[in-house]
């Protein structure tokens, strides 16, 4: 069932709800490649999900057949210096930290080509599904860069400091399995049954107290970056918060 009144659509990403899973799709054809507007239009998307109390559960999608994400506009590049670069930087950051500070689980439904910045997002989400016969990669090292949208940090946690600089030092294609064993991606689908596949864990995750999974999403992704002790603090002040809520006390 979806909720029209949540229902919008910038030039490049598409928003909607369906039964309190917001769907936020990259759609810029033909590849999906990245420029100033799109990502902002993502920024502003995370925003309204996160603001909007419907809302439960968070899937980063795309809205083409073929592709999920071509990376950047290469044309976005020209020219744009150190100061430009920074700005960029800038712009993409805001996107790590609002999935990483969201209070609602975020999922990933990734199919087709999926390279550069828009797979950079999906990994720092909670659980990335592809579909069987994606294929992935970071491969701005041929281009003389590395990957801006904090993929650097989020794979060195998800696979490990070796696997990681192993995967950005080659810059090529995995498919979906080769990308499974890595860690890259956690569940692999058939195509023509990703959606329906993630609709139906999110809305899984929607019958749960959002309180708890807030406070398990605080605990992993901020606890994790922190010293085991420091985790702790987080884990017990998520633990004493959730004792004085209403779901906890019924």
């Amino acid at each position: 069932m979806m909720d029209e009144s949540i229902e919008s659509s910038g030039r490049h990403v598409r928003s909607s709800v369906e039964s309190h899973v917001g769907w936020l799709e990259f759609n810029r054809p033909p590849v999906n490649a990245f420029d100033h507007q799109m990502v902002q239009e993502v920024i502003e998307a995370l925003r309204e999900f996160e603001a909007a109390v419907p809302v439960r559960v968070i899937v980063f999608a795309s809205g083409l057949e073929r592709y999920f994400s071509a990376g950047a506009e290469l044309g976005s590049f020209v020219g744009i210096g150190e100061d430009g670069m920074a700005k960029w930087c800038d712009m993409l950051h805001q996107i790590v930290h609002a999935i990483r500070a969201s209070k609602k689980p975020m999922l990933a439904a990734i199919h087709g080509t999926a390279v550069g910045g828009g797979l950079e997002m999906t990994l720092h989400c909670d659980i990335r599904f592809a579909a069987q016969d994606a294929r992935l990669g970071q491969p701005e090292v041929s281009i003389n860069f590395i990957p801006p949208v904090g993929a650097t940090q989020a794979l060195a946690r998800l696979i490990g400091r070796t696997r990681a600089l192993r995967y950005l030092y080659d810059g090529e294609l995995l498919s979906a399995p080769e990308a499974a064993t890595l860690g890259i991606v956690d569940e692999l689908v058939p195509a023509q049954d990703l959606r329906a596949t993630v609709q139906r864990y999110a809305e899984s995750l929607c019958k749960k107290p959002p309180e708890a999974l807030a406070g398990i999403r605080r605990s992993i992704i901020e606890g994790g970056g922190l010293s085991f002790d420091e985790g702790l603090r987080i884990e017990r002040a998520e633990a004493i918060k959730l004792a004085g809520s209403e779901n906890f006390d019924e």
